[in-house]
C-alpha cells in the first residue's frame, strides 16, 4: 500500500469519527515549500515524506506557534503527548539534531543516536522523542533521548500510517482504553 493510500485511510477515519479534529488540520504543502525546505536543510526529502506533506502540511498557523517549545503541532493526534510535524517544525527539529560530521555522537558511526539522513516527522513538544524517516531507504525509526535509537521500526511511512489507522479504528470501536471520541474530538485519559 502506498503512503498516499495509508494517509487517506487515516484522514477518512478522522473525518468520520473525529470531525472537529479533522477540520482543524491545514491543507497541503506546495512543491515550492518543500524545495525551499530541502535547500535550507541541505538534504532531499524521501518520496514518501514528500507525498505525505503534499497531502497535509501539519504546521500550526504562525500565530499559534509557541517559541518556548522545541516543536509545535496539532495536540492529541496521533496520540497523547506527540504530534505530526509540518515542514517548518521538521526543519527546526532537524536543525537541532543534525551534526557537521553527519551523526551524533561522532565516535559511534555504526550506532549513533542521530544521523543527518533521518528527518523527524513526529515529536513531543521538547523534541526528546519521536519518529523519523530515513531518506536513504524510507524506513521509519524512533528516538528517545537517553535511549538507543531504533531504526526500521516500520518498513515505510505507509506501514506506520496503517498502524495509526488501526489505532483509530480501535478507538472508534471503543477497544482502545486510553482514548475515546467526545464531541468530534479524540480525548485521551
Amino acid at each position: 500500500m502506498s503512503v498516499a493510500v495509508s494517509w487517506s485511510r487515516v484522514m477518512s477515519l478522522l473525518r468520520e469519527h473525529a470531525p472537529a479534529d479533522h477540520a482543524d488540520l491545514p491543507g497541503p504543502a506546495t512543491e515550492q515549500m518543500l524545495a525551499a525546505a530541502e535547500e535550507r536543510m541541505g538534504i532531499s526529502l524521501h518520496g514518501d515524506l514528500r507525498t505525505w506533506l503534499l497531502q497535509n502540511d501539519l504546521d500550526l498557523p504562525e500565530e499559534d506557534v509557541d517559541d518556548e517549545v522545541a516543536c509545535c503541532g496539532f495536540d492529541g493526534f496521533p496520540d497523547e503527548g506527540s504530534f505530526f510535524l509540518g515542514i517548518r517544525a521538521m526543519e527546526r527539529l532537524y536543525a537541532n539534531r543534525s551534526r557537521p560530521g553527519g551523526f551524533d555522537p561522532p565516535d559511534q558511526p555504526d550506532n549513533p543516536f542521530w544521523r543527518n539522513e533521518w528527518i523527524p516527522f513526529l515529536s513531543d513538544q521538547d523534541g526528546w522523542m519521536g519518529k523519523f524517516i530515513d531518506v536513504r531507504d524510507g524506513r521509519v525509526g524512533k528516538w528517545f533521548v537517553g535511549e538507543v535509537t531504533v531504526t526500521g521500526e516500520y518498513e515505510s511511512m505507509a506501514q506506520y500510517f496503517d498502524s495509526v489507522a488501526e489505532k483509530l479504528t480501535q478507538i472508534t470501536e471503543g477497544s482502545y482504553p486510553v482514548c475515546r471520541v467526545t464531541e468530534g474530538r479524540l480525548v485521551w485519559s
